[in-house]
């Protein structure tokens, strides 16, 4: 008997939130606009005549900066990682995250130097590295 006691707090909950979600949705449909148009069951378009392809071509720069986000907020999760257990790593941890950020510190002034974060019309400056070493 004393587990249904316990239960008893989740079960009100979960009927007050199946309560407050009938009647949402009972209210949007009693208040609710009604419409229909010719285009109003086209999906995304809510109306709204389409226009166009939907397959758009993303400039190549789109995912290099994409792939750098990944990239640095992985990093940076390994970073708070090993700062909530600093004290637990002491000077060995320090040392090994000093030479994590390092590398990435150098990875970053790789990135500048070749130009991979330029997107000015002088852009091309990393097809020219690219190719100096493709041959």
């Amino acid at each position: 008997m004393e587990q249904t006691i316990l239960y008893w707090p989740f079960l009100i909950y979960v009927a007050i939130v199946l309560l407050i979600v009938i009647i949402m949705i009972l209210l949007s449909h009693v208040l609710g606009e009604r419409h229909k148009e010719k285009l109003t069951d086209e999906p995304y378009e809510s109306g709204i005549p389409p226009t166009g392809n939907a397959r758009l071509r993303f400039s190549s720069k789109f995912y290099l900066i994409a792939m750098f986000f990944v990239i640095f907020d992985l990093d940076v999760a390994f970073i708070i990682a090993w700062a909530l257990s600093f004290r637990e790593l002491g000077v060995s941890g320090f040392i090994g995250v000093a030479i994590f950020i390092a590398i990435l510190m150098a990875v970053l002034l790789y990135e500048l130097s070749i130009g991979a974060l330029d997107y000015g019309p002088n852009g091309k400056k990393i097809l020219k590295f690219k190719n100096m070493f493709s041959k």
